[in-house]
């Protein structure tokens, strides 16, 4: 039984590791996008005194994109702001506890975002771009992706925090 742990743990982290490589490529991809779509659009202007419009509307949409995506990879890295001076107090089971209700917590945030992104990118889905004709929602679907993914992560946390705790162990 200890073995089939150890080999669905190392299953888990690599299926973690290849998504976080994923998310990486596509966070690159779409930053080596907007800087050539901004740099055109600046020697463009400068250069030849016209411009394309629709840069601007396309390298916005990438930069909601890009945000989210990086909250995502940030939530997984474990590189978001945490304030400490509390938990730090407590005892280790203490933290463990703690950090559970905060994961249960975010997660319930995360359902909110979800379901509130949502409704919302169907709200806008058939509000059109002025400039470039994209639908307005793929603004909101970014952030249901990247609340659906967080989500994704935090559950497992809390599974694998629940089975630590359950043994005795701190996480």
């Amino acid at each position: 039984e200890n073995r089939i742990k150890r080999v669905g743990d190392r299953i888990m982290k690599a299926f973690a590791q290849l998504i976080g490589k994923l998310l990486e490529g596509i966070c690159v991809a779409i930053l080596a996008i907007m800087s050539i779509l901004v740099f055109l659009n600046v020697v463009l202007r400068y250069g030849f005194n016209s411009s394309i419009s629709v840069t601007e509307e396309v390298s916005r949409y990438l930069f909601v994109w890009l945000t989210f995506l990086g909250a995502v990879l940030a939530f997984n890295e474990r590189q978001h702001v945490s304030v400490n001076v509390f938990v730090e107090k407590l005892s280790a089971r203490g933290q463990s506890v703690l950090r559970l209700l905060t994961d249960g917590m975010m997660l319930f945030c995360c359902y909110l975002i979800v379901s509130g992104s949502w409704i919302q990118f169907q709200l806008n889905l058939n509000n059109l771009a002025p400039i470039s004709g994209l639908p307005q929602g793929i603004t909101y679907l970014a952030s249901v992706v990247a609340g659906g993914l967080i989500g994704l992560l935090l559950i497992a946390r809390i599974f694998s925090g629940c089975v630590t705790l359950a043994k005795g162990e701190t996480i």
